[in-house]
């Protein structure tokens, strides 16, 4: 029998691709990104896939939009994601797509990369829980337009927040907030279990008193708290990271299981306590970065 060939359209006209906050007050050389915690199916998507929407969320970082929300009134911005991660992965160079998941895939030389080979590229072909999304393949130029309207315009708006925080203070760290799944230990056994990880792209993506400086914050709240392992950073920290434009980057993770049920992705009784730790943690960030410009 041969393959199913997915032809449906969005309207994105009716799409909010993003939420946009403290753009117009900014007071600390600091840019919050939150490129996974959306949890948008749009309409037509979910209806062509063969998973319920509670597995299509499944790879989302739910709730960390909420988490870090309290830094935006501060005057530190952010930008966050409402679009599930399922439909595009922003935090993937948009290149990284898989020929085989387009019944017209545009007969060129593209090299595949591993995050592609693993069902993980721009355009997913698996959930979080490794469950196959499609059940036929999809049309070339609908993924184009996913593409072009939500993903472009993501990097587009944050691209300009980090523009107009280095205008203003000479440099900006960006800071990428993520969460890790708590089941990714039990596959690194030699990996103890952290409640936090900052990814630097291996030292590279920030200067040290950036890093260690958040590191040491976390580790004085108790958190246990790791460099680069599981996560280094990915395409958004390196895109960013740009040092002779004295910008930088700068990836968090956060354990899931420390302030949600993962299995019904709600808030456990924790939720408030790891806000109000990781807000601290930050605004000290944000003070020292302010006094760095000094």
């Amino acid at each position: 029998m041969a393959e199913k060939n997915l032809d449906f359209k969005i309207n994105y006209k009716k799409l909010p691709v993003f939420e946009e906050y403290s753009a117009d007050n900014i007071e600390f050389p600091l840019v919050l990104s939150v490129p996974h915690s959306g949890r948008i199916l749009p309409e037509g998507f979910a209806e062509n896939t063969l998973l319920p929407p509670k597995e299509l969320l499944s790879s989302c970082d739910t709730y960390v939009d909420e988490l870090v929300m309290p830094l935006t009134k501060l005057g530190i911005p952010m930008v966050s994601m409402n679009i599930a991660r399922v439909f595009i992965d922003v935090n993937r160079d948009k290149i990284e797509l898989d020929p085989e998941m387009y019944y017209n895939y545009p007969e060129q030389n593209t090299a595949v990369g591993r995050r592609c080979r693993v069902g993980l590229g721009v355009i997913h072909r698996i959930s979080g829980n490794n469950s196959p999304i499609y059940n036929g393949k999809l049309d070339f130029g609908e993924v184009s337009e996913r593409i072009r309207y939500v993903y472009d315009a993501y990097h587009k708006k944050l691209k300009q927040l980090i523009d107009k925080v280095t205008k203003k203070f000479g440099f900006c760290l960006l800071l990428d907030c993520h969460s890790m799944p708590s089941k990714i230990f039990k596959s690194m056994p030699e990996q103890k279990e952290i409640d936090f990880c900052l990814g630097t792209l291996f030292e590279q993506s920030c200067p040290p008193e950036m890093y260690n400086f958040l590191y040491n914050e976390l580790q004085k709240e108790g958190y246990e708290t790791a460099f680069n392992c599981p996560y280094s950073g990915a395409f958004i920290t390196f895109n960013y990271c740009q040092p002779r434009k004295q910008m930088y980057s700068l990836q968090l993770e956060i354990n899931r299981s420390l302030y949600s049920d993962e299995e019904s992705q709600e808030k456990n009784t924790q939720f408030q306590k790891i806000s109000l730790d990781t807000y601290q943690a930050i605004k000290n960030l944000a003070h020292f970065l302010l006094d760095l410009k000094k």
